[in-house]
């Protein structure tokens, strides 16, 4: 056992109010772990407590009251005798007399209330001796809060743990709940207090029970919290909301059909109110209390509460403020705000409760009853009055609920409406004598009625029977509906029509088209009617904007309804008519529709249903053989343009397409093979100018095709374009030792452009270029050495997409460590000797390259020791896209190429002095890298650190290790650094800013960030180098946007302000930059966040600021503009902030 001194140094640590909280809470801690260890027991701790507990000092008494009810509230598991529970209850139950202990007294009743059966449960007698204190001693509401909520969660405990003592205590219970719920209005309490009078009214369900005496005092006290008024500051963190609340009282108010006469009428008099939160939880109320007070009880109130709803939706509307679009509306295009909508819902609620009373209602209705007076007045939508249209949509919007709720409302209200508004119509196309004349108003209400009848059956599941009145109704009027609306649209397609007209014209004919077969069962002729006209708009009325957006949007439904209900007769139909038609149209040059309108159509009708997909792929691929035939073969530029078009189409529409529908593999392979074999007919032809864009486009298509395939399908692809490739005598090397490249350059003089191919050499190997970017790392290239010498040799002449693939195969090929992921066993060891090693372009004194002993290899011309300008800017390239294939995968080589590339930055570099050979030595010495070339260099580490859309990316299987622009920036950052220190030439220097400036726009900010001290500098110089060239906007643009972040950032901003004056001389001549809005902007942004730094450090160059911001409130932008005032107004501010500084 444990000491009692032990315990009685913790009881009185708590009970000392002078202890820190930290100490009170570790005391009871301790008390809590002896008990619950057997270390001492309940009683002994009770005795050790006497003291405190009956003491007469007031505070010692409350705290040690608190102690034991804490105490017990942690032993809630710990078995405890009847005897003892007996003993504690009934200590707290007198305790609740006493005010000054209260808190105490109503944590431990809680404590021993809340107790689990297998642990010990207070009896139901000390459970009612704990009520009938609870309703003599306390008058809750003059208690604080913490104390409020405690006495309703001992009353919410007592109902639902002891119900049949509680209950016992009738009139006394229910009075003493209405006086402690009186007046409450903390929010947390008032949702213990609501759920308080929820569960005690399920005590009484006798009807003429004391609840019925009570039912008055317990409404009253209900009704002056609705509606709920909160009043906490929004942005106050607090657990209860005002949706809350209101739910809670809304569940009181609902809790027992008593509370029914005098909540109704509480709710429709709200519906008066000014205020719209009060009218949406009124019609929110009216619902769930129509639901539990039952059909019989809310009957009485039928009238008022149809009344109510039409008189809240027709208060509620505002009119139209957007034009018509393509886009679906409700009604007539009216806004309906939350009123609307919550009427609506109960609407339906009622009309379903009690159908016959309602619909009574309704039919009778007098506003319902003259709308047949005012549509047969107006013809079209433009002759209504505002008035008129507003009374149409309610009527409209109530016609459709309604005939939605149930079978039985849809048959009754299509005989009561349906064939009186057919009769309408037909006498508006009777009356006409021209032309066919479609009624506006019938028409909108015959179609409220057949979409609810349709959303009735897809409510259902189709359980609905077919033989159903309403439907048969329907069927009587539907092929007539049809045919005549594609005589109106005909028509519609030639006459000025207002939006609404052209609108429901169109939209109706699509709700007819889509309605189930097996309930409305349109005859083929009407259906095909339907698609031929809407076909006709879209290939020939073009020109009608609205109409064309609508009519095919209607298409996209139909073809998405018969793709998914499998209607074989309407699919054969909607296949022939509408796929095939806009297929052929691609092909088919009579057809005035624009390309870009085609491809539209085509794309939102191949999206209606992925088995037409199939279809419009083919059709399609002809297209674009045909057009790119057209081009390459006759040099047609229109086909040119329109072939760029169907490949743009192709790569962001089709592929995606084909990708997600399974079985459809086999169609890119197609088209692959297919464009091989084009190619292979081209080849034959006289050389024609090939548009460059084409042949970028067909190049992209190309990459995601094979991309997009298995691994299966890509083996073959490859083996056709090798096939094609070896066919090409004028490319493809003859096989040669390893050590020797008979380069093609042989002979040719170094001053002309060596980077000419013929157009379809230049064909052939961008293709073949392409495949082998896209293919995935374990694809068997077919002899892949002669294709790793023909990309070496062909980059040389500046073909870029040599360099990429060549980069791609050098980040795909397996190594030495991971042998076993490939099949074929050419390793990339092999392959970087084959690159870096060989040996076989040679140099003459006459600026000619042969084949004598003067042998040099891909890294002597990029380092210049051939006087030739593009060859080295080529070679660089080349070089720059194998060093991004090397650093993507993690290879240790690409130090050496950076290297390289950092040499040529230099003058007279170390490798370069040590590399020259006695024929070359002393030209070279004489004359350095053209500053082109080092440009190019330069920028190489752009194309290092950028992420590529053309190759090497996940997209296309590139082998990407993480955090490669880390490691990259943690290895060139230092050099570049260093370079720039030790470098004498201005331009040198340039040079080496330019290639930093790259490496930090491009790298992740926070590596930038833990350097941001060491690299400000360098950034600045940065910025104010890619100002000077405008081609270079774009990189200015990355790398401010690098300063920007720089200044969000704490560690970043101590950089700033060590540099301000530096920063804001820069930022302030980037706020007149005329090639880039951006940057302008963004420079103002970067002012505006350098104006919150310290003020000592800014307050200098405010004047400058503020003089220089002056032409940017002029800027011909108005974000610029924006962004000058807010930023004239942070640093205007500064003047002020020093005062109080």
């Amino acid at each position: 056992m444990a000491e009692p001194s032990e315990l009685t140094q913790h009881i009185e640590s708590y009970v000392d109010t002078s202890r820190s909280q930290t100490q009170q809470a570790a005391s009871l801690d301790s008390i809590t772990s002896l008990v619950k260890n057997d270390l001492i027991t309940i009683e002994t701790l009770v005795k050790e407590m006497e003291m405190y507990l009956t003491t007469t000092d007031n505070v010692i008494r409350a705290r040690g009251t608190v102690l034991l009810a804490e105490v017990l509230g942690n032993l809630v598991l710990k078995p405890l005798d009847k005897v003892t529970i007996h003993s504690l209850i009934g200590f707290f139950t007198d305790r609740l007399a006493d005010w000054r202990a209260l808190r105490g007294a109503l944590v431990g009743c809680l404590a021993l209330l809340r107790r689990k059966s297998d642990a010990g449960i207070v009896s139901a007698t000390d459970a009612k001796a704990v009520a009938e204190s609870y309703l003599k001693n306390l008058e809750v509401q003059s208690l604080g809060q913490h104390d409020r909520k405690l006495c309703f969660q001992l009353l919410e405990c007592l109902i639902e743990r002891y119900p049949n003592e509680v209950a016992s205590l009738d009139e006394l219970l229910l009075y003493g709940i209405c006086e402690a719920v009186d007046g409450e209005k903390d929010p947390y309490c008032l949702m213990l207090a609501f759920h308080v009078i929820q569960v005690l009214v399920q005590l009484f369900p006798d009807p003429s029970g004391p609840l019925a005496n009570f039912s008055g005092e317990l409404f009253e006290t209900l009704e002056s919290y609705f509606p709920i008024h909160f009043t906490h500051p929004e942005g106050e963190d607090s657990d209860v909301k005002r949706d809350d609340l209101s739910r809670a009282l809304m569940i009181a108010f609902s809790s027992t059909p008593l509370l029914e006469p005098s909540v109704i009428p509480l709710l429709l008099e709200k519906l008066s109110s000014s205020l719209p939160s009060a009218k949406v939880d009124s019609l929110k109320y009216l619902s769930y209390c129509s639901l539990k007070y039952g059909a019989d009880r809310m009957a009485k109130h039928a009238k008022a509460i149809w009344s109510s709803i039409k008189t809240a939706i027709s208060t509620s509307l505002k009119e139209p403020t957007k034009s018509i679009t393509s886009e679906s509306m409700d009604g007539l295009g009216f806004l309906e705000n939350e009123i609307t909508a919550e009427a609506l819902v109960l609407l339906e609620i009622v009309v379903l409760q009690n159908n016959d009373l309602y619909l009574s209602l309704i039919l009778d209705d007098e506003d319902i009853r003259t709308i047949f007076n005012i549509i047969t007045s107006y013809v079209s939508y433009k002759d209504f009055s505002l008035q008129g249209k507003q009374r149409l949509h309610v009527v409209g919007r109530i016609l459709y609920i309604t005939s939605r709720t149930s079978v039985v409302s849809c048959n009754r209200m299509l005989e009561t409406f349906f064939s009186r508004l057919v009769d309408v119509l037909k006498l508006s196309m009777r009356n006409s004598s021209r032309e066919c004349v479609i009624n506006f108003g019938a028409l909108y209400l015959c179609m409220e009625l057949f979409t609810a009848a349709r959303d009735l059956i897809i409510g259902s599941n189709s359980s609905i029977s077919a033989d159903e009145a309403c439907f048969c109704i329907l069927q009587s009027s539907s092929d007539s509906l049809i045919n005549a609306l594609c005589s109106k649209l005909a028509i519609t397609a030639k006459e000025v029509a207002h939006d609404v007209d052209v609108y429901f014209r169109v939209k109706s004919l699509q709700i007819l088209a889509i309605f189930p077969e097996d309930h409305l069962p349109i005859s083929k002729s009407a259906f095909e009617n339907c698609l031929t006209i809407l076909m006709s708009i879209i290939l020939v009325d073009f020109n009608k904007t609205l109409l064309w957006k609508l009519a095919l949007k209607a298409l996209y439904h139909i073809g998405s309804f018969v793709s998914k209900c499998h209607e074989s007769d309407k699919a054969l139909s909607y296949t022939s008519i509408v796929v095939e038609k806009i297929v052929s149209s691609l092909l088919d040059d009579n057809f005035t529709l624009p390309l870009p309108l085609k491809l539209e159509a085509v794309s939102a009708i191949g999206a209606s249903g992925m088995n037409h997909v199939l279809k419009i792929v083919q059709g399609l691929q002809g297209a674009i053989f045909a057009s790119i035939s057209d081009s390459f073969v006759h040099g047609s530029i229109r086909s040119a343009e329109m072939a760029i078009q169907l490949l743009q189409f192709y790569s962001e529409k089709v592929i995606p397409w084909i990708k997600e529908t399974d079985g459809l593999e086999e169609v890119l392979l197609h088209f692959a093979v297919n464009i091989w074999g084009h190619v292979e007919s081209w080849i034959f032809h006289d050389d024609q100018v090939y548009e460059k864009g084409l042949l970028d486009a067909t190049m992209m298509a190309m990459k995601l095709t094979v991309a997009s395939c298995s691994g299966e399908i890509q083996n073959a692809i490859i083996q056709k374009a090798y096939t094609v490739l070896s066919s090409n005598t004028s490319l493809l090397l003859k096989e040669s030792s390893l050590t020797s490249i008979p380069i093609r350059l042989e002979g040719l003089q170094l001053t002309e452009r060596a980077n000419s191919f013929s157009g379809k050499d230049e064909l052939v190997l961008s293709l073949f270029a392409s495949v082998i970017i896209a293919v995935q790392p374990k694809i068997e290239i077919p002899n892949v050495k002669e294709i790793l010498r023909l990309f070496l040799t062909t980059l040389l002449k500046g073909h870029v997409p040599s360099a990429q693939a060549l980069g791609s195969m050098i980040n795909k090929f397996g190594t030495k460590s991971n042998r076993a992921d490939i099949s074929y066993g050419f390793m990339l060891e092999e392959a970087i000797d084959i690159i870096f090693e060989t040996k076989s372009w040679n140099s003459q004194d006459n600026g000619v390259l042969s084949s004598d002993d003067n042998e040099m290899g891909l890294t002597d011309l990029c380092l210049g020791f051939v006087d030739d300008r593009q060859l080295q800017i080529n070679s660089i390239v080349g070089l720059a896209w194998v060093a991004k294939g090397l650093l993507l995968c993690g290879h240790e080589k690409v130090k050496d190429v950076i290297m390289i590339l950092l040499e040529c930055l230099l003058p007279g570099g170390s490798i370069r002095a040590s590399k020259s050979k006695p024929g070359l030595s002393e030209r070279i010495s004489e004359k350095d890298l053209h500053p082109s070339v080092k440009k190019s260099a330069a920028d190489a580490f752009h194309l290092l650190m950028s992420d590529s859309e053309v190759c090497l990316n996940r997209k296309f299987h590139a082998i990407i290790r993480p955090l490669y622009k880390q490691r990259l920036f943690s290895v060139v950052m230092p050099i570049l650094q260093s370079s720039i220190r030790n470098s004498n030439s201005s331009f040198s220097r340039s040079l080496l800013y330019r290639a930093s400036a790259h490496i930090i726009s491009d790298a992740p900010l926070i590596a930038v960030l833990s350097e941001a001290k060491k690299l400000i500098s360098i950034l600045l110089e940065g910025l104010s180098i890619f100002n000077e060239d405008p081609l270079d906007k774009e990189k200015l643009y990355n790398l401010l946007l690098v300063l920007s972040g720089i200044l969000t950032e704490k560690n970043g901003q101590e950089a700033v302000i060590e540099n301000a004056h530096s920063v804001i001389n820069c930022l302030t001549g980037l706020m007149v930059y005329r090639h880039m809005m951006l940057v302008r902007e963004t420079a103002i942004q970067c002012l505006v966040a350098m104006s919150e730094l310290p003020h000592a450090r800014i307050y200098p160059m405010r004047t400058q600021v503020l003089r220089a911001i002056l032409k940017a409130v002029d800027d011909p932008k108005r974000a610029v503009r924006q962004e000058a005032v807010r930023c004239r107004k942070a640093w205007a501010s500064l003047a002020s902030r020093g005062l109080h500084f």
